[in-house]
């Protein structure tokens, strides 16, 4: 049994496909499905339903999946103690952050949590979504810090994670220049996230919920905030931009709104950590928010 198969269980558990949890686990596929076999051969049972769809959990595999995450996350756990109490490693706070929340949002936000709760060292690990979830099921991390909705639930168990809203933010449609009504019969050029983005989820939900949704044509994408901001400044097109981030570019007006306030997707920013005990200064950390 090796640790890395439980990591690649949670990883193919979480996406439901190959290709994507193999990227997920920097490993090729061939290597990441050998894994998989290797644990099921090794459990004795097959865990996944392989179809050309992807791969989705057996009744075996749904009933080991909540023991292998907490398993996972108490080895990361009980190796950053140990190196703690050796002296080996200063008593760090583990952070996985969204892109955008990164650079716009956590820096400010940790210098205020640190006049309540001095912080020795802080780690801070930037990525999309998709990979700071999966940090945060393997226990690499002890805190996740993400943009929320209510209608759009993070892709880990809720009754395995407790969080606290520690900001708010909103989506705001924006574009370099003015939406012209008179354009409003054609498809807008729309500069969208890609599956692996946290805001991608929350936009592609707002727009089903729509009985009349705007008519829209996909020109760019990509999991970053930031670069459809700047294909937005150069004119390509429209994006749903965290106003956290976009706001200078508002308060000058190289920004502008490309569909009225309607259209707007209030956010809460919003730290998930495991339900089981942290160390006692992430603990500590966490009642003092």
């Amino acid at each position: 049994m090796e640790l890395v198969w439980l990591e690649d269980f949670n990883a193919l558990a979480q996406s439901g496909n190959f290709s994507r949890a193999a990227e997920l686990r920097h490993v090729t596929q061939p290597a990441f499905s050998r894994r998989i076999r290797a644990l099921e051969t090794w459990v004795g049972v097959d865990l996944f339903e392989r179809t050309t769809q992807g791969a989705t959990l057996t009744d075996a595999g749904r009933h080991m999946l909540g023991s292998a995450q907490e398993m996972t996350r108490r080895l990361y756990q009980m190796r950053q103690e140990a190196r703690e109490v050796a002296g080996k490693q200063a008593r760090t706070l583990h952070f996985a952050a969204t892109h955008s929340l990164s650079f716009t949002f956590f820096p400010g936000w940790v210098r205020a949590a640190e006049r309540t709760s001095p912080i020795e060292a802080i780690r801070l690990h930037s990525d999309n979504m998709r990979v700071c979830e999966q940090m945060l099921l393997g226990g690499e991390v002890q805190f996740l810090l993400c943009h929320q909705h209510p209608d759009v639930p993070p892709q880990f168990p809720a009754e395995s994670f407790h969080s606290k809203v520690v900001g708010s933010d909103v989506l705001m449609p924006l574009q370099a220049q003015r939406f012209d009504p008179n354009a409003a019969a054609e498809p807008l050029s729309l500069l969208g996230y890609t599956a692996e983005s946290g805001l991608g989820r929350i936009v592609s939900a707002r727009l089903r919920q729509e009985a009349h949704p705007p008519h829209l044509h996909t020109v760019f994408s990509s999991h970053l905030a930031a670069v459809l901001l700047s294909m937005a400044l150069e004119g390509k097109g429209f994006a749903w931009l965290p106003k956290t981030l976009a706001e200078p570019e508002l308060v000058s007006g190289k920004l502008t709104r490309a569909l009225d306030a309607h259209w707007d997707i209030a956010l809460e920013v919003r730290l998930f950590r495991p339900a089981m005990a942290l160390s006692d200064f992430a603990e500590d950390f966490w009642a003092k928010l």
